[in-house]
């Protein structure tokens, strides 16, 4: 591949930027062919009662409000003409069913106590995205001044809807943030432009193609409008990452003379590996996302895949044809002395060599002492109560969110959390159904139960059935509408475990919105053990690929997902508990979204598991140069400290887009991402890894004599070339810092990558005419 890219630099250029503007413009279009929603599971008793009821009926629970608001009175004639054509309108639209209405049933509950303001309520039948469609279309013609009317829209439909609208306007707001402070700090990190704007161009080029290919996805699979956050901020963090370790090392080889093609090639063998190990750990880790039945969790996993795969193969097809070209130009646009790199300091000199050094002669005291910090961090979290967004996570100005709050507060009674209950047999007699209403309607928090029979409120019979009551009977099912007594999401979680309870002759489906949270929270319970043990069983055989250990690779998994704690139990104190939410702007709940803790532990802990390879590589190689555990560790956190802890700068300002979001669930993203990787920046780099190490001594590297001839012969070595210990020059790890002083001792170096093939020879003949010993192909 790198002789290729080595001839067709040019050409490599260019295909690539005709694909990412082709992929760019498909992805331009991606918002309409994305759901708002995506909390429910497909395979639940909710989603199983919906349909039947779309089936069998012809109807679904009403999801959509139109709030009717008047001068004068909802009784005055010329309010009454016009509110009525509007539900003529709605009446005859494709897809828009059981339309009710103050003016057309004059029921208390459609009319506002001020008689100022009144209700239509309808049911939107469809896909997500067909719902989202048709709702729009409501919105955009039957809102506004309609005469003398003033309309807004609201319902779940129409939350769902403000939801997509609103994700555009935050990515925007998200990359306007990104891209100016990610900037600024590669220059700090370069100290200058060129290879400064190399690693946002590929970013660049990362998200375009990633969206596209999302577009390209849409046409497979439904996608949740969550795809797009990610594809967008988490394709600029790795991009950036990886495009930083691979400048960086170019520019090392560069500096210690090498040609630019030779720079390439030692820069792929090498710091390209590890990219492509760190892509890999980051996609098992979203991969986990799959298992879950919940649209919104799998379409974040579709996207962290593509995100990760296509983020390092532009990063080492694309970035090194682009180096080819720059050649040793790459330093050019140097921006003055206050953005100058720092000096590399002399080995032990350096601040992580220190901290690192002070950490192992006291580990255990150490090592407990941060363990307890991150455990008191993480406590919050013990009292998690998890629900679903509701109208509260937009902001003020959406019109969803004004309905509900205006319907909360001015009318007496509402029927926005209907639940339904759905007998899919034709055998029950009026008789049947008469019982079965009264037990319903005698449960706590429900208000009003309608069915074929009649209406009914505390065990008994309220009205009489009329000729509307025949639309809850069907040839093959008979349904229930249980309309609630609160809009308390836990008095309505309680209410449909009530439901549940009820004893009927047959199978009864409930269904609404309080159901399919419920289902929803439960399926995520459920398929939680299965995510995370594929995540943990695949991130060790991939860290024993790495290290040839069968310790490190448990050290790694469980140091990861300590640093998680802090978390973890930010976002229970922060969006939970409501700290911070007038500096964060955003309106407490009293829960957390579901999804949330699960898609940001995909997220984090692949991030985690990302640096835990660029440290563990960067030890192992230490620990094979020297034999010694101790060094191994400090001299490998002083040897990669710097360029990890630029790459974890970078990616948490990239993740700090998220806070721009008016969403809450998404501002979650924006505390939860950058704080998981300063912490294990930090704390678990800096002191928990250390210390543990020291504790384990040799035994880190212990693997059982038959895996470790497994290793020897499948295992990745990050080196490429094999041992090259004894050569007469200094050695040097992945990312090209110099780890030692010139060995000159004999060397034999094994070459079974055809990219160090070249380089190996090199250094043959150079031994061989130094007369330095004998050399081995």
């Amino acid at each position: 591949m790198f002789e290729f890219t080595k001839r067709r630099s040019c050409w490599v250029l260019g295909v690539f930027a005709v694909l990412a503007l082709v992929l760019g413009a498909l992805g331009a279009t991606l918002f309409e062919r994305v759901e708002g929603g995506g909390y429910t599971d497909p395979g639940s008793e909710s989603s199983r009662a919906l349909e039947v009821l779309r089936e069998e009926f012809g109807q679904a629970p009403p999801n959509l409000l139109l709030l009717v608001e008047t001068e004068s009175s909802v009784e005055d004639p010329e309010s009454t003409a016009a509110a009525t054509a509007l539900v003529a309108n709605l009446q005859e639209r494709d897809g828009v069913t059981d339309v009710v209405s103050y003016w057309t049933t004059h029921q208390p509950a459609l009319r506002s106590v001020d008689g100022k303001q009144g209700l239509i309520v309808a049911s939107v039948l469809g896909s997500e995205r067909e719902i989202d469609q048709r709702v729009a279309a409501i919105a955009g013609e039957l809102t506004g001044t309609q005469g003398t009317l003033q309309v807004r829209a609201g319902g779940f439909a129409m939350l769902m809807h403000e939801t997509v609208e609103q994700s555009k306007t935050d990515i925007a707001k998200g990359e306007a943030i990104a891209f100016p402070l990610t900037l600024i700090a590669l220059l700090f990190v370069f100290g200058g432009l060129v290879a400064a704007s190399l690693p946002l161009l590929v970013a660049l080029g990362t998200v375009l193609a990633t969206m596209g290919a999302l577009w390209l996805l849409t046409l497979f699979t439904p996608l949740s409008v969550s795809a797009t956050n990610v594809a967008t901020l988490l394709g600029l963090g790795l991009a950036i990452d990886y495009s930083l370790l691979i400048v960086n090392r170019y520019r090392d080889e560069l500096s210690e003379g090498r040609t630019p093609a030779g720079a390439v090639a030692t820069t792929l063998r090498t710091a390209g590996r590890t990219v492509a190990f760190s892509a890999l750990t980051v996609a098992v880790a979203l991969a986990g996302l799959l298992f879950f039945p919940l649209l919104a969790i799998r379409s974040m996993g579709y996207a962290g895949i593509l995100v990760a795969a296509l983020a390092a193969l532009v990063s080492l097809t694309v970035l090194p044809a682009a180096l080819l070209l720059l050649g040793p130009r790459i330093d050019k646009g140097q921006l003055g002395w206050w953005f100058l790199r720092a000096p590399r300091p002399a080995p032990g000199e350096g601040a992580w060599h220190k901290l690192a050094t002070a950490v192992m002669r006291k580990p255990i005291p150490i090592g407990l002492a941060v363990t307890a910090l991150l455990l008191l961090l993480g406590a919050p979290f013990l009292g998690v109560k998890l629900g679903f967004p509701d109208e509260r996570t937009l902001p003020e100005s959406m019109n969803s969110r004004q309905v509900t709050e205006i319907v909360q507060r001015d009318f007496g009674e509402s029927d926005q959390n209907t639940l339904v209950a759905v007998l899919p047999e034709s055998a029950y007699s009026a008789t049947g159904i008469d019982s079965i209403a009264r037990d319903l309607s005698d449960l706590d928090h429900v208000r009003r139960v309608d069915s074929a029979t009649g209406s009914y409120a505390q065990g008994g019979l309220l009205t009489a059935p009329t000729a509307a009551n025949a639309r809850f009977r069907a040839d093959r099912a008979v349904y229930l509408s249980i309309v609630p007594a609160t809009s308390d999401s836990d008095a309505l979680a309680g209410l449909v475990e009530q439901v549940r309870a009820v004893q009927t002759p047959s199978e009864l489906l409930v269904g609404g919105v309080a159901a399919a949270n419920a289902d929803s929270i439960a399926a995520i319970e459920d398929e939680l053990p299965w995510a995370l043990g594929f995540v943990v069983l695949v991130m060790l055989l991939v860290l024993f690929a790495l290290t040839g250990s069968v310790v490190l690779p448990v050290l790694a998994v469980v140091l990861s997902a300590l640093s998680l704690t802090a978390t973890f139990g930010a976002l229970v104190w922060i969006f939970q508990d409501g700290h911070l939410s007038g500096l964060l702007g955003f309106t407490v709940t009293g829960n957390l979204s579901a999804t949330v803790p699960v898609m940001l532990f995909a997220a984090a802990f692949g991030l985690a598991m990302d640096y835990q390879v660029f440290l563990l590589s960067r030890i192992r190689e230490e620990y094979d140069r020297t034999g010694k555990n101790e060094t191994a560790v400090a001299v490998g956190l002083e040897r990669i400290g710097r360029i990890v802890t630029a790459a974890a700068i970078l990616i948490s300002l990239v993740f700090l887009g998220f806070l721009a979001s008016d969403i809450t669930f998404m501002k979650a993203f924006g505390i939860g991402l950058p704080l998981a990787v300063i912490v294990d920046a930090t704390l678990v780099r800096g002191f928990l890894l250390p210390a543990a190490m020291k504790v384990l001594g040799d035994a880190n590297w212990y693997a059982p004599e038959s895996l470790r001839r497994l290793h020897d012969r499948w295992g990745l070595d990050e080196g490429g070339a094999g041992r090259s210990l004894n050569r007469d020059v200094p050695v040097r790890d992945p990312l090209g810092v110099t780890t030692g002083k010139p060995v000159t001792t004999d060397v034999e170096i094994v070459v079974n990558d055809p990219l160090a093939r070249a380089e190996a020879a090199r250094a043959k003949e150079d031994l061989a005419s130094a007369g330095r010993g004998e050399t081995t192909d």
